[in-house]
């Protein structure tokens, strides 16, 4: 059973294969744990995706939702599908047939949202087979006066209002005052300009400080004056890359790891920060706004060398408390009071246990939601 190759005293509790041949489906399901709630966690389509990726992934979600206080549980789904070149019908008549099989399960045991080439259209299209609105998050703004009838109710809250970049401009704001450092003036490299690297560097900008430095797939722009973000966003709608702001220097990607700023923030790639570059680093602080931007024997490095590492799963959790916001029929102003609240607490915490055990930041988060977990599992076995 695919289940005895990951279970521990967490879980997998349950991993459900999906298979259509009609449609052309291929898919899995894994929920890791709902001790807590409901499993949430996307669903992602590549050709590549199997079991084991879903379970890790399903496992993060464990900790990062149990880390952000949130009622729910840790899961991850995956359907095995090349989107290149697939019709929309195709991907319409895919995403509803996994909706429509999993419907036994979702939302009471799951609830989707969107992941790797997975949009809101998707799960507009997830909600409307499976005909409950709380089967997933991530939907149009529009989808409950859309898809039923609640008029006037807006429960979608759709990934481009930048939940998650917020959260991690949040962490940020809180690692600094921890390191007494004035985030007025603090100078910030952003790896990756995607949705998650442009809101940090938007709403880090109006907090005051000063990004010098930020990189797509071309390059690396930087300017140790400053760039201006809204420039910045034209830049790159217009002519495809940040590397055409002026004025600026264009940089090869690795280079931005290495730059003398006091922050830096890893926002797109895993494994950018690794053994060949760990002793160059020079920023003071680093928030990981990606997912496994390096791996833990890299994170060690730096603590000894006195840098401050904000955990991936601590920093971005902007995107998962915005699900559950949108879970809960929250508009989006309470959105993001929610998150900005739960950031600032949860860092805090994290940060002031990391610093009482003399341990990595990483090492303190995990502690507090295993025994979140734990408390929650006792009180469910009851």
């Amino acid at each position: 059973m695919e289940a005895e190759r990951f279970a521990d005293e967490f879980g997998p509790e349950m991993i459900v294969e999906v298979y259509n041949n009609k449609v052309g489906l291929k898919g899995v399901l894994v929920i890791d744990s709902t001790a807590l709630g409901p499993g949430k966690g996307g669903i992602r389509m590549t050709p590549t995706v199997d079991v084991e990726e879903v379970f890790r992934l399903a496992r993060t979600m464990t900790w990062k939702n149990a880390l952000a206080e949130l009622p729910f549980g840790g899961a991850k789904a995956g359907i095995i599908a090349d989107v290149k070149g697939m019709t929309k019908e195709k991907k319409k008549a895919v995403v509803q047939a996994f909706a429509k099989a999993l419907k036994p399960l979702s939302p009471s045991k799951y609830i989707a949202g969107p992941d790797v080439n997975t949009t809101e259209q998707d799960m507009a299209w997830y909600a409307e087979a499976n005909g409950n609105w709380r089967s997933c998050t991530g939907k149009p703004s529009n989808v409950c006066m859309k898809l039923f009838g609640r008029k006037g109710e807006k429960c979608g809250i759709p990934h481009e209002y930048g939940s998650t970049g917020f959260g991690v401009a949040q962490a940020v704001v809180v690692a600094a005052a921890y390191s007494k450092m004035d985030i007025h003036g603090a100078t910030v490299a952003i790896e990756g300009f995607g949705n998650v690297g442009t809101f940090a560097a938007k709403h880090l900008s109006e907090f005051g400080a000063r990004i010098v430095a930020v990189s797509d797939s071309k390059g690396v722009i930087y300017n140790k004056e400053g760039l201006d973000v809204e420039k910045l966003l034209a830049v790159k709608a217009d002519t495809g890359s940040v590397i055409n702001y002026k004025p600026g220097k264009i940089l090869p990607n690795k280079e931005i790891f290495e730059l003398n700023v006091n922050i830096l923030i890893p926002s797109a790639l895993p494994d950018v920060i690794n053994k060949d570059n760990a002793d160059r680093v020079k920023a003071r602080i680093l928030v990981e706004a990606a997912n496994i931007p390096m791996k833990e024997d890299v994170e060690s490095i730096l603590h000894k060398k006195g840098v401050l590492v904000v955990p991936d799963f601590v920093a971005n959790a902007g995107g998962v408390i915005s699900s559950y916001a949108e879970y809960r029929g929250h508009n989006p102003k309470k959105m993001f009071e929610l998150v900005e609240r739960k950031i600032k607490k949860n860092v805090n915490a994290v940060l002031k246990r990391a610093r009482k055990e003399d341990i990595k930041p990483r090492d303190a988060a995990m502690a507090t939601a295993v025994e979140r977990v734990k408390k929650a599992m006792g009180k469910k076995d009851k």
